[in-house]
């Protein structure tokens, strides 16, 4: 009996030197784990020193996740080796260790605390994780809009700047005293109130010119008319001259025309000719008062066949009706009145 504890003891101690020499430090390294958790806990920032693309939550993740796994891994085995550990000291101790049901019903119901606690730490743990996926987007989201928001911030700052530098310029280029924009604005109305007293002065103006450029229209056809009218004047005095032979014919003549056109001016009469034996017409271009518009005033008159009695007047150009005052010169035979009173109703504007 001895020989096989004496057996069983050699065998415990060569694997205890075993264990000795294989060099697990399991210890330190779970001293060393829990200084990491430790420093993690109060700095989590240091998760990512010295390790490059350990920021994105990805990342982190699945490192988390084989860090979880190796240490599964190393727990396994250091419960594996403690388990070993104490079963050799349970073998090689002289003194065999008092175990009961009740004491494995004590470490059976220590065991289901250890594991409740564990499930609600690793429950904890996942709503943690979840957690932080659901709101990794809305971080950064919001650290982009912040970054938005920076950016646009100093662009502002930038374009206030320039603001700011371009109205330092303007006011060195232009030194007091400057144009206010109430002085700007009621400059700005007197010129528009000038261009357009201007606007309407230029048509007025082109009005009159359109006035003159007929009137010389006009002229220019009287002139032609005159010249033909002379030439033919001048052809019937070459005529007459061949068949009279007293020589003031020629100034009698020239004296009666020159009287005819002067009266004609002084009448405003334009026109003059016979229709028929008792039918005379009278065209009158009169300019009324108070405005630069000519008239034409044209006059019929019809007399009693074979006498200078005058039997009706016909008025055209006129506004009014004077009816009365032709019928009145009509049966009193005055044809000068006749003329004369429609021409002063026609230089009255009526």
């Amino acid at each position: 009996m001895d020989i096989d504890n004496s057996g069983k003891l050699e065998a415990a101690r060569a694997l205890q030197a075993k264990l000795d020499a294989a060099k697990l430090h399991i210890v330190e390294d779970q001293t060393r784990f829990d200084t990491l958790q430790s420093a993690l806990a109060k700095d989590p920032g240091l998760l990512s020193e010295g390790v490059a693309g350990t920021t994105d939550p990805a990342i982190v993740a699945a490192e988390v996740a084989s860090q979880i796994a190796f240490l599964r891994n190393l727990k396994f085995q250091y419960l594996e080796q403690k388990a070993k550990d104490q079963y050799v000291k349970t073998i090689v101790s002289d003194e065999a260790p008092n175990i009961n049901a009740e004491d494995n019903e004590l470490l059976r119901i220590e065991n289901e605390r250890k594991k409740e606690i564990l499930s609600a730490a690793k429950a904890r743990l996942a709503e943690k994780y979840s957690d932080v996926r659901t709101l990794a987007p809305l971080v950064e989201q919001d650290y982009n809009k912040a970054r938005a928001l920076t950016q646009e911030a100093a662009a502002l700052a930038r374009q206030i700047l320039d603001a700011r530098l371009t109205l330092t310029r303007l006011r060195q280029a232009h030194p007091h005293p400057r144009l206010t924009i109430p002085a700007a604005n009621a400059q700005l109305d007197a010129q528009v109130a000038e261009m357009q007293e201007l606007d309407d002065e230029l048509q007025n103006v082109t009005a009159r010119v359109e006035e003159v450029k007929e009137r010389v229209m006009a002229g220019s056809r009287e002139v032609e008319r005159l010249r033909v009218e002379r030439a033919d004047l001048e052809k019937t005095v070459k005529a007459g001259q061949d068949e009279v032979q007293d020589g003031r014919v020629v100034g009698l003549y020239d004296w009666f025309t020159a009287s005819l056109a002067l009266y004609r001016e002084l009448v405003s009469l334009e026109t003059s000719h016979f229709e028929s034996e008792n039918e005379l017409h009278l065209s009158y271009v009169v300019t009324p008062t108070g405005s630069i518009e000519r008239r034409n005033i044209f006059i019929k008159l019809l007399f009693v066949p074979n006498s200078r009695q005058l039997a009706d007047a016909e008025v055209a150009g006129l506004v009014e009706d004077i009816g009365d005052v032709v019928g009145a010169h009509v049966q009193a035979n005055n044809v000068p009145g006749l003329i004369a009173a429609v021409l002063a109703r026609a230089r009255a504007g009526a």
